[in-house]
């Protein structure tokens, strides 16, 4: 778009009610789908909020793995953690009498599928 000044376009979509914030240090960004993941390096990442809903805007390097490979940072080439979620913690805990260790290792043998995760514990 030629002659646009970036300094209009940004009032015109506070006046809109649009905000936008950039994140900042980001190094990467994962996305993962049932069969596969997105593994985004270098990564830039807008935030845009408007109407009360927030959508990213994500930039870099995309790497498409299968879900069985993990993802290597691009800066430290160290693999990244997984973070299990406290509440598929608990669920797997609960159903099964489980330890948190034994928990966290089963979902983490399921890539943190909680239902089988707890077959995986009951069954063995």
């Amino acid at each position: 778009m030629r002659g646009v000044n970036p300094r209009q376009v940004k009032q015109a979509m506070r006046k809109l009610g649009i905000e936008t914030e950039d994140l900042e240090d980001v190094q990467d960004v994962v996305i993962r789908t049932k069969n596969k993941q997105y593994v985004i390096t270098g990564a830039s990442v807008t935030i845009m909020t408007a109407q009360g809903q927030m959508t990213y805007q994500i930039t870099g390097e995309t790497e498409i793995l299968p879900l069985s490979q993990t993802p290597t940072s691009s800066k430290s080439a160290a693999p990244i953690p997984s973070v299990v979620p406290e509440e598929d913690i608990k669920l797997v805990m609960s159903q099964t009498g489980a330890s948190r260790e034994k928990a966290i290792e089963a979902l983490k043998a399921t890539d943190g599928q909680p239902a089988e995760a707890i077959i995986k514990l009951i069954s063995s």
